[in-house]
C-alpha cells in the first residue's frame, strides 16, 4: 500500500465516507465503527465535506436516482435501486433539501450559508463561493471589494463567511480546481456545482459543459443542441447570466461568424481562456 493510500485508510473521516458509500449508517453506528466520538465525527465530517453524514448519504442517493433515470430506468426502478424505501422519500431527501431552490435564490439566499474567498490568477482576481452542496459562484475582476459587493448584492440575505482557502479543507480543493480551470487545465473528476436557474437556462448551461476544452460552439449550435433552434438570443442571455465562470464554460460560445461575441467578465479574459485551453489540448 502506498503512503498516500495508507494515510487515507487511517483517516476516520474517509473511513466514514466509505461506509456511507456502501450502506446506511446512523451517526452513532459510524462513530462506533471507526472509534471516534459522534460529535467529533460530525464536526470533522462537516468540515471536510460541508455536509453531515446523513446529508452526504441523502445526496449520494439522489445522484444515484438521477443516474438511473439518465440510463433509461423508469422512475420506480430508479427510485428503489437508489435506496429510497418509498416514493415519498425522494421528496424528503431530494433536491429541495440538498440544493438552493429558485424561490430561496429569489429571496436573496435566505437561510443559506456561503463560504467564499478570493484568489489571484493570471486573469486577475477570482472570487469563489461555495454552499454545502457545491460551488455557487465564480466571478472574475480586478478589484476584490467590487467582487465581494457583487456577491453580497446577489445573496443579500445569506450568511456569508470569508475563509482562508488554505485553512478550510472543504473550500480549499474547490478553489484549487477553479484555479486549475482558469489556467486552461482539464478538471479531473466532477466538481459539485450549485447551479440555480430556469429550466431553459439549465439546458443551456448543461450544453456548455458538454463542449470539450479547446473547442467552441456558436450560439446557434447551442440552440439547436437543446432543441430550440430559434432561441439564439435566449441562449446568449443564458450565457450572460451564468454565475460560474470557467466551470460553466460560456467562454466557449462564439458568434456564428467566428467572432468572440460577448463575455460577462470581459473579452480579453475570454480570449486568454480559449488560448490556454487550446494549448492544453
Amino acid at each position: 500500500m502506498s503512503q498516500a493510500a495508507a494515510h487515507l485508510s487511517n483517516d476516520p473521516v474517509e473511513q466514514a465516507r466509505r461506509l456511507l458509500d456502501r450502506d446506511d449508517h446512523s451517526l452513532q453506528q459510524l462513530a462506533d465503527a471507526i472509534g471516534i466520538g459522534p460529535h467529533a465525527l460530525l464536526r470533522r465530517f462537516r468540515a471536510r465535506f460541508g455536509l453531515t453524514p446523513a446529508e452526504y448519504r441523502a445526496q449520494r442517493r439522489l445522484q444515484a436516482f438521477k443516474r438511473g433515470l439518465r440510463a433509461g430506468a423508469d422512475v420506480t426502478t430508479a427510485l428503489y435501486d437508489a435506496g429510497f424505501g418509498s416514493p415519498s422519500r425522494i421528496y424528503e431527501n431530494g433536491a429541495a433539501r440538498l440544493g438552493m431552490t429558485p424561490a430561496r435564490y429569489r429571496r436573496g439566499g435566505e437561510g443559506e450559508t456561503l463560504r467564499w474567498t478570493v484568489i489571484d490568477t493570471r486573469l486577475g482576481r477570482a472570487l469563489v463561493a461555495v454552499t454545502a452542496r457545491g460551488v455557487c459562484a465564480v466571478s472574475l475582476g480586478e478589484d476584490e471589494t467590487t467582487l465581494e459587493a457583487e456577491l453580497r448584492a446577489e445573496f443579500p440575505h445569506a450568511t456569508l463567511e470569508r475563509v482562508d482557502a488554505g485553512a478550510d479543507e472543504f473550500v480549499a480543493p474547490r478553489v484549487r480546481a477553479v484555479a486549475e480551470a482558469l489556467q486552461g487545465r482539464r478538471l479531473h473528476g466532477q466538481l459539485p456545482l450549485e447551479v440555480v436557474g430556469s429550466a431553459f437556462q439549465h439546458k443551456v448551461w448543461q450544453a456548455l459543459m458538454r463542449i470539450p476544452p479547446g473547442q467552441t460552439r456558436s450560439y446557434g449550435e447551442i440552440a439547436a443542441a437543446i432543441g430550440a433552434p430559434r432561441a439564439v438570443r435566449a441562449v446568449a442571455r443564458a450565457c450572460a447570466q451564468n454565475r460560474l465562470a470557467v466551470l460553466v464554460p460560456c467562454h466557449r460560445v462564439i458568434r456564428g461568424d467566428g467572432s468572440l461575441g460577448g463575455y460577462r467578465w470581459g473579452l480579453p479574459r475570454k480570449q486568454a481562456l480559449l488560448a490556454a485551453e487550446k494549448a492544453d489540448v
